[in-house]
This record gives C-alpha cells, structure tokens and sequence, in this order.
C-alpha cells in the first residue's frame, strides 16, 4: 500500500489520506477522534491517477485507478509532476486557461500570530481557497474581470506583504492567534469588501511537534496541517510529505520527540 494523495476535506468532504492498493484508491479519513495506525516504509514517486473510468474527478472517486511508478523521487517524479501555468505568473499572458477569463478575487490571508499574505482565486472559490491554505483570518480586498488583472494587481501588492507562507510557518503559529493590532495595521492601507475569522475544531495551548508520522489520534486539520496526538504529545504534520510512502497497517513505534505538554 502507498499513500498517493490526501484530501483537505473542503469545502464538504471529510478530510482523507488517498491510499493505493493494487491499483485500487480507497480513502483513510482523518476526521476528529480517528485513530490513525500507518506505518511509513520506503518512499518513492506516487505515480498518477486514472480517471478514464472515474464516476467524477475527485479525489479517490469510484472507478479511478492508481498508475504506479518505482522511480525514486517523492512525492512525484519529473514525468508525474503537475505544472499548473499560473503558479508563478504575474499577468504577463494571454490568458491561456478557460478559468482564467472568470472573474477573479484578490485577499489577504493572515496565519497565527503576524504572517500576511496576498492571493487571488476565482470569487466562486474564496472561501474554499481560504480554507485549503489554513488562513486563521482573511479579507477579500478586490474584484476584477479575470485572472490576468488579478496577477498584474497581486504582484504589486506582493511586493510590500509578500504572497507565499510556509508550511512550517504555519505550524509554528498553531497555537497562537492573529495579532488584531497587525491585522488591523494592513487592513488600513485596503478597504475591504469582506473580512473571514475562520475555526478548525481544535485548540492547542502549545506549539506541536512537526513530525512526519501517520500514528496517533487525530485532532483535526488545517488546510494540510494534519494534528495528532501520541503518547500524551501533539504532532503536527505536512500532508504532502506524507504522499509516496508505502505503509503498513500497523501504529508506528518509532521513538518521537515529546512536547513540552508530555512532562506535565
């Protein structure tokens, strides 16, 4: 078995690692108070997914197929690698993607306690985008006809806030909340059309652990941040470093660093 996907759950799923089995995709859910037993082998490419037979294009839908590869980089090898064209574009196209002619959202997105950023979506899809990253608040800034504008607009703002945050980032600040007199400080250069606090499900009174494990009882997620508990301890965990292991169904018993919470 590999673990070849997962899923956040949003904007109405059950969040889910994708699993692969001779070919065959079931999902492992990760929601509150599951008890998680995988453990991590070997870790290669993840391959791909056929969808040729899939009742609809979601993640792990009836009737798609796992494509396996053995090639040795993870999570995916150069041939399995989805090189989305807007990932790093700054307006300067031609709109080369139907999506790309819908109208397009700009934000800020604000994580735990004073990292900001700048993005756009589609507007259909704000919330959904806002939530698939792990923002702990937000604001929607600006409307405009397509995504071209929307980049062009980005970059400038970028600039000064900057437009990616890392998962460790993120992590760090779990257990914190945004810092209103920051927050606040940014939002005073825009005028905001909305404004989002958005909640998890959990609380956690200290920073946990980031590990790559795939044991313990799940607290919840955000965005890709997996939650676990384990042993009186609290994990942290980047999803995407959990796709391309092969797993076993057993709990893990590899000896882990403790929280500071273990020793109360």
């Amino acid at each position: 078995m590999q673990i070849v996907g997962y899923d956040t759950g949003i904007p109405d799923g059950e969040p889910a690692l994708v699993i692969a089995s001779d070919g065959s995709l079931q999902r492992e859910s990760l929601t509150a108070e599951t008890d998680l037993t995988l453990t991590l082998g070997e870790r290669h490419c993840a391959g791909t997914i056929d969808y040729s037979e899939a009742s609809e294009r979601t993640v792990a839908p009836d009737g798609a197929r796992h494509l396996a590869c053995d090639r040795p980089d993870a999570p995916y090898c150069d041939q399995h690698t989805d090189r989305w064209p807007c990932a790093r574009c700054t307006g300067n196209c031609d709109l080369p993607l139907e999506s790309c002619r819908e109208e397009h959202a700009i934000y800020l997105a604000a994580f735990a306690p004073a990292t900001f950023k700048v993005g756009v979506t589609r507007s259909w899809r704000l919330d959904t985008r806002l939530r698939e990253q792990g923002a702990d608040r937000a604001a929607h800034i600006r409307t405009v006809a397509d995504g071209r504008v929307a980049r062009q607009i980005e970059g400038e703002i970028a600039a000064d806030v900057g437009d990616r945050v890392r998962v460790s980032t993120k992590i760090d600040g779990l257990h914190r909340t945004v810092e209103t007199a920051a927050w606040d400080d940014l939002l005073a250069t825009f005028d905001p059309i909305e404004t989002f606090e958005f909640e998890y499900g959990f609380d956690l009174t200290e920073r946990p652990v980031a590990e790559t494990i795939a044991t313990g009882t799940v607290r919840g997620t955000q965005g890709r941040v997996l939650v676990l508990d384990r042993n009186g301890s609290t994990y942290a965990v980047n999803m995407r470093d959990l796709v391309g292991y092969e797993v076993t169904r057993e709990a893990s018993t590899r000896q882990l660093q403790s929280s500071l919470g273990a020793f109360q």
